[in-house]
């Protein structure tokens, strides 16, 4: 059969709003060589050594047999009370995009809008098309401050996504004014911290301040637990119960659930983590503005800079041709740059001196 003839023949057959999109790209992952991985925000350390012993202890204890708990309730008790609220304020996910997904499902109809800050992550939109929704993008100021036409008042605006600290920039809006959008919006507000354990605030108590601010967290980033997927919702337990309806049945399996809570339970190895990944930005940006680059101040576990001089594809292949990747992004209307993974002190050391020679 011609690729192009069954091509042609799907795009037939599924709905149109699935043909006409492009569909969610994810950073490149290498699946053999040796690479030093800059690219995909994944935590350069090992998870906490008691994520290891509580997997063991699942496989062991035999119940990999049975179904899961469709809630997570171990996880969500102890999540419940180092976040200071109730179990029932929080819906757990198989990452964070599940959870987006969740939430794209259950407040956006067909031929309604949600709304995104702009440039941000692409996977918003994504959601929106796959929903046959729109997508309303509100372009960030030229210092990655957000306007007040954030909060427009629109009637079929149904959700809006804001993601704090924001991918590419790692900039962070601050919790009051947040607060500010999230009163005058008329939808539900998610504020997207997947990367909020590595900057100065959150906005966790906006969700008890708020009846419409739901917050979302992932363990990909700051817990090293990108490749077991988990994440999970913070909000109010009406909204929670909505949310309840539209998750697949067992969303998340029995070794994700124990690995989070075992994780969650290690305060101690995430404050460290945390410290040491903050030190190597902090060194990576100076480096970087050394280099002639003009990085932004990060809130994030990432550094997105641009150069003056230099063409950014033309760093990046270079540097892939070097086993070092990092990440070229383009936005049309905006403009694109560089977004460098926080790495260990011996990557970026690496990729420092690679960028020299460049």
């Amino acid at each position: 059969m011609n690729p192009a003839t069954s091509v042609s023949a799907a795009s037939r057959l599924v709905r149109p709003a699935i043909a006409a999109i492009q569909g969610y790209v994810p950073g490149e992952q290498p699946q053999v060589g040796k690479w030093i991985k800059l690219n995909t925000n994944e935590n350069p350390y090992p998870p906490s050594p008691a994520v290891a012993r509580a997997i063991a202890a699942t496989v062991a204890g035999r119940t990999l047999a049975k179904y899961p708990d469709p809630h997570a309730t171990v996880f969500r008790v102890r999540a419940a009370e180092l976040l200071g609220v109730e179990p029932d304020w929080i819906l757990c996910g198989n990452g964070s995009d599940d959870l987006l997904t969740i939430l794209v499902r259950t407040f956006v109809g067909e031929g309604q809008c949600l709304r995104t800050a702009y440039p941000s992550y692409i996977l918003y939109k994504t959601l929106a098309e796959i929903q046959g929704a729109g997508c309303e993008e509100v372009m960030f100021r030229s210092d990655w401050s957000l306007g007040d036409d954030f909060a427009a008042v629109r009637p079929d605006l149904r959700l809006a996504f804001l993601a704090n600290p924001n991918s590419p920039s790692g900039t962070l809006v601050p919790p009051e004014q947040v607060r500010a959008i999230a009163d005058q919006l008329p939808c539900p507000l998610v504020v997207d911290e997947a990367y909020g354990d590595f900057a100065d605030a959150d906005c966790l108590d906006l969700v008890r301040q708020c009846e419409r601010v739901i917050v979302t967290r992932s363990f990909s980033k700051s817990y090293a637990l990108a490749g077991l997927r988990f994440g999970f919702a913070v909000a109010r337990p009406e909204i929670i119960a909505e949310l309840r309806k539209v998750k697949d049945s067992y969303n998340c399996d029995a070794l994700s659930i124990a690995a989070a809570t075992a994780a969650i339970d290690d305060q101690a190895w995430l404050a460290d983590c945390i410290d040491k990944i903050v030190a190597t930005r902090r060194r990576l940006t100076e480096s970087l503005r050394d280099l002639g680059f003009l990085p932004v101040e990060s809130q994030a576990n990432f550094v997105w800079c641009t150069h003056p001089e230099r063409p950014h594809r033309a760093i990046y292949e270079g540097l892939k041709a070097r086993q070092i990747l990092i990440r070229f992004m383009q936005y049309p209307g905006w403009g694109d740059g560089l977004r460098i993974t926080v790495g260990t002190d011996d990557e970026i050391d690496a990729f420092l001196a690679c960028l020299k020679t460049l």
